[in-house]
């Protein structure tokens, strides 16, 4: 009996290059994304390195509530005019409670209480222990932000930790002593690494301009009892204290902190917390290059170490 041949037609697979642009297409936002996150993160450092100038120049005038609160009504005034011209609409009401965290926490209790700590302990002092920070932020990212513990992540966190000691060694007026001043530097510490950790998640479904200008505005208000010492510090204050409130809201707070949130939204918050290490090192030269303050050259050698650690760290 003769068999038939069957014949079956396989589907032709065609290559549009309309496709192969789209799909180049999809991929340019991510690629752009990763190059320009470790530029932020770099921006973010050096503009929080200049803030410690504006700080030291404008805290002889204003006293440390006071400027907390006027730093914060000039950022969430800009980054409020920002929004407005965007258009961006509010997160979900799930997100708003963890950004007034991130807010209450980071933007106001750390700087105030920082602000007073300051007062009391020299900047060296005071630097060794905010620096602590970090490796919190590292450790509670591990445990609540399911991030693990990367060695070679705490083993930079070490090493650029160690630098920042030696830094605050060498520029310490009195050396490492328990006292009131000490313990607030370690309450600003916690402060600053729950703000971060409130701040992660929500940065998956709300842009870094919103949260930032949400967190920014939930501090100010958190720092309104502040109101009365703001008003007659400021009214006595000359106008280069002034200027230099002005230039901490919209600098290191609106800008620094929204490149902040685009880098930490793409990296782990312990690889960003660990990049804060160069802070250190780059306000000492900026000190170095504004203010005329020759940094001892133990204080250059703690820089390097703290720039060892966060490449460590970011590998």
């Amino acid at each position: 009996m003769p068999t038939r041949a069957v014949l079956t037609e396989q589907p032709e697979v065609r290559v549009s290059a309309q496709m192969a642009t789209l799909d180049t297409t999809c991929d340019a936002p991510a690629e752009r994304g990763r190059l320009l996150a470790p530029a932020a993160a770099l921006l973010t450092v050096t503009l929080w390195a200049s803030a410690f100038v504006g700080i030291r120049s404008a805290g002889h005038h204003l006293s440390p509530g006071a400027l907390a609160l006027g730093r914060l009504l000039v950022g969430s005034v800009a980054l409020g005019a920002l929004v407005l011209v965007r258009r961006e609409p509010l997160p979900a009401r799930r997100d708003l409670g963890r950004i007034a965290v991130c807010g209450v926490l980071w933007f106001a209790l750390y700087s105030v209480v920082l602000n007073v700590a300051e007062k009391r302990v020299d900047a060296g002092t005071a630097a060794m222990l905010v620096n602590v920070g970090p490796i919190l932020i590292a450790l509670l990212a591990g445990l609540l932000l399911r991030e693990g513990f990367p060695r070679g992540l705490f083993v930079g966190c070490a090493v650029a930790f160690s630098g920042a000691v030696v830094i605050g060694a060498a520029t310490a007026e009195h050396g490492l002593v328990p006292s009131r001043g000490a313990v607030l530097c370690l309450v600003a510490a916690l402060a600053y690494a729950g703000g971060v950790i409130a701040q992660k998640p929500v940065l998956a479904r709300v842009s870094p301009l919103q949260v930032t200008w949400l967190a920014c505005t939930a501090g100010a208000i958190a720092c309104l009892p502040f109101a009365g010492s703001l008003w007659s510090d400021a009214s006595a204050a000359p106008a280069s204290a002034l200027g230099w409130v002005v230039y901490l809201g919209i600098v290191p707070t609106a800008i620094g902190f929204i490149a902040w949130g685009y880098a930490l939204s793409r990296t782990t918050a312990g690889k960003m917390a660990a990049t804060t290490y160069l802070v250190p090192p780059i306000a000492i030269l900026l000190g170095w290059a504004l203010l005329g303050e020759v940094p001892p050259g133990l204080a250059l050698a703690g820089g390097g170490l703290c720039l060892a650690g966060v490449l460590l760290s970011r590998r």
